[in-house]
């Protein structure tokens, strides 16, 4: 039986992940009362007891609940706190060759963000396969459901009038381009150029679509070759699915963000023309973006199939 402490389970992905974990035959919930989530002592008792330690918390606070375990366990945080740090594992297991093996034997495992997680798997490989340079200015559009702001961003929409609903269906944010998610993206995918990041927040629930516009002469390959070699390398990826060439597109001419919420599946579609390519991954900013990404690490760093529970 395996000892969890998710820190912070009063958040979105705290109360995602306790959902999900509850019943579970292999976990052990370690759970504070209300009245001692705030109490340093409390929180430094559990964070030493457990086998695992999720941190759901703001980077400052994880930083203190790191300080507070001192050593005493293995910690997967979910802030982006220690995301580009050298000292932990990027619990993305689809990053690379190795990567699970990293995950698996670490001490501190840093769950990435959701918005760089499309990001990632799309560039990455194209970079390692020479069809784009590595120091190509990149330009990428998001778009996430609501709930990826949080809990205070869920109960503000949810009590939106009308009106609100009409007047704020989405909104462009991080307009001075230094998103919280860009180091991770820059780190990872292998570009040398930082990449300009441009998201926005829409009124549905959840579900997101990342896009990465190119023209083909920054590529070295035609969309075809583009294509293969993302279907290559995800191949025998369960959660990673590289959508067909003819099929990414619904009959309505439409990408609908949220086809699949409620997964752990990350979908890639390659899109273009004879001079364009448009890359997009669609996914569930609540599943593969955070709490289904969470899980994934936490089977991984208990050593059993990673799959479980998902």
């Amino acid at each position: 039986m395996t000892l969890v402490f998710i820190d912070g389970q009063a958040g979105t992905t705290g109360l995602q992940l306790t959902e999900r974990l509850q019943c579970r035959t292999d976990i052990e919930l370690l759970t504070l009362d209300d009245d001692e989530r705030k109490s340093p002592a409390r929180r430094k008792a559990f964070l030493r007891d457990a086998d695992i330690a999720i941190l759901c918390l703001p980077d400052d606070a994880a930083r203190e609940s790191v300080a507070l375990a001192a050593g005493h366990t293995r910690i997967l945080d979910a802030s982006t706190a220690y995301r580009v740090d050298a000292d932990w594992a990027y619990g993305l297991p689809e990053l690379a060759e190795g990567q699970r093996e990293l995950i698996s034997d670490a001490q501190f495992v840093s769950n990435p963000g959701c918005y760089p997680q499309g990001f990632i798997l799309m560039i990455r490989p194209l970079i390692e396969a020479g069809l784009l340079s590595a120091v190509l200015p990149l330009r990428c559009h998001a778009v996430s459901g609501y709930s990826g702001g949080g809990r205070q961003m869920i109960e503000t929409r949810q009590a939106f009038s009308r009106a609100e609903i009409d007047r704020f269906n989405s909104q462009l944010y991080a307009l001075t381009l230094d998103h919280k998610h860009v180091p991770e993206m820059h780190t990872y995918s292998r570009a040398e150029v930082r990449p300009l990041f441009s998201p926005s927040v829409a009124h549905y629930y959840k579900g997101m679509l990342v896009q990465i516009p190119l023209f083909l002469h920054e590529l070295s390959g035609s969309v075809a070759e583009v294509h293969k070699v993302l279907t290559t390398r995800y191949a025998n990826e369960q959660f990673v699915e590289v959508v067909a060439l003819d099929a990414a597109v619904a009959p309505d001419g439409y990408l609908d963000p949220t086809a699949c919420n409620d997964t752990n599946r990350l979908q890639i579609m390659v899109l273009g023309n004879e001079e364009q390519v448009l890359l997009v991954a669609r996914y569930d900013n609540l599943g593969k973006g955070a709490s289904g990404a969470a899980i994934q690490n936490m089977n991984l760093m208990i050593g059993i199939d990673e799959a479980i529970g998902l």
